[in-house]
């Protein structure tokens, strides 16, 4: 079987015309006085689903979370969660859940009361109320620290403390803005997985705010690229990351380098480019390109082979240019070639060896070549 990339688990409902989403916005308009948020979106979410929104600052993402939350009411169009509109409903009687980035912990209740406090608002009987908070304390692994108070608790720590808050109420969904932003590099990396883990365990349906390509592309199972109120692609993680619908797309997840030109020939068997760089390109997939139209060809850095020999074929898809700039990063070694045209090309090359035959430094001449299945046409 063919796959874009890795496949982190067997859940695709997307894929299931009969599966009926969760979460719907329909058609959905936020404005601020003369300011638009949201433009007109629309959006499904299916059940135990880990979904992202994933966008620049101000494009409108937490706006949106904030609207399912019940924190902002739309403009216009509707919202349904399993079903139901959720226009005038109060946050507190909604099915979901918010974690903010600040984690809002209470700093003069130990972590068993910041956990337990929803639960007492909401008038639980306190043998229930017990016992839940301890099986959240054995969720998050934070049964040693119940009586701590927030200042006495790492980072990672507190954002446990508030994450089992939140999941306490059993919402059916939980909704994260910004969750891991105040956490140090490492550390971020280990809680995703913990919260991928999570997720799954308790079955529920997680929405993401985040700002972090990485972030979403970790830990979700679908990503909704947002920009300027509106989303511009949704899909999994390698569907964004290799079959990109547009510049911009490609341009804003991940490193890409584009070569710009004209489609020369285009049938079902691929396409020829004669590209703006002075050389030709030949690619598996046409993008739906018609000959004569001006296109980008895009390529990640890591699917660009450099040498300091020419390749066997430099008819096509082969340049020479000069090593600008290396960045060794100890995993893997990144390459500027500037090309005769001016352009910057990065390419990534994976150490896995620790002896290099083929060294190659600054203002050496050097290839860069690739397979024409290496890269997609872009037409807008």
């Amino acid at each position: 079987m063919n796959s874009l990339g890795s496949i982190r688990r067997v859940f695709a409902p997307w894929n299931d015309p009969a599966a009926k989403p969760y979460i719907v916005f329909e058609r959905v308009t936020k404005t601020f006085g003369g300011f638009t948020a949201v433009n007109d979106l629309s959006l499904v979410i299916y059940e135990r689903e880990f979904f992202a929104l994933l966008g620049a600052s101000g494009c409108g993402k937490t706006t949106l979370l904030r609207m399912l939350a019940g924190f902002e009411e739309p403009t216009s169009g509707r919202i349904l969660l399993d079903g139901q509109d959720m226009r005038g409903i109060p946050p507190y009687r909604r099915p979901a859940n918010m974690m903010f980035q600040s984690y809002a912990l209470f700093p003069h209740m130990t972590v068993e009361q910041n956990i337990a406090f929803g639960l007492r608002q909401e008038g639980l009987p306190k043998p229930e109320i017990e016992a839940r908070v301890a099986d959240m304390l054995k969720l998050v692994k934070l049964g040693q620290f119940a009586r701590r108070k927030p200042h006495q608790l790492s980072g990672g720590q507190r954002q446990r403390v508030a994450l089992a808050r939140s999941v306490a109420k059993r919402p059916k969904v939980l909704l994260l803005d910004e969750p891991l932003g105040a956490l140090d590099r490492k550390l971020r990396e280990e809680t995703q997985f913990e919260l991928m883990d999570l997720q799954q365990e308790l079955g529920l349906t997680f929405v993401i705010v985040t700002h972090d390509q990485e972030e979403a592309m970790t830990m979700a199972d679908r990503i909704a690229v947002m920009d300027k109120g509106k989303v511009m692609q949704v899909a999994t993680p390698a569907e964004i990351y290799e079959a990109p619908a547009s510049r911009f797309i490609a341009d804003f997840v991940g490193s890409v380098n584009m070569f710009e030109g004209t489609v020369e020939r285009s049938d079902e068997d691929g396409a020829s480019i004669a590209g703006n760089d002075g050389f030709s390109i030949r690619t598996s997939n046409t993008g739906g390109a018609a000959r004569g139209s001006s296109v980008a060809f895009a390529i990640r850095p890591e699917k660009i082979r450099v040498s300091s020999k020419p390749p066997e074929q430099t008819a096509f898809n082969a340049v020479a240019g000069e090593i600008y700039d290396i960045a060794y990063l100890g995993d893997m070694t990144v390459y500027h070639v500037k090309l005769p045209s001016g352009q910057v090309v990065k390419a990534s090359a994976l150490n896995a060896a620790r002896i290099t035959n083929d060294p190659l430094t600054w203002q050496d001449r050097a290839w860069i070549s690739f397979d024409p299945d290496a890269g997609i046409v872009l037409t807008s």
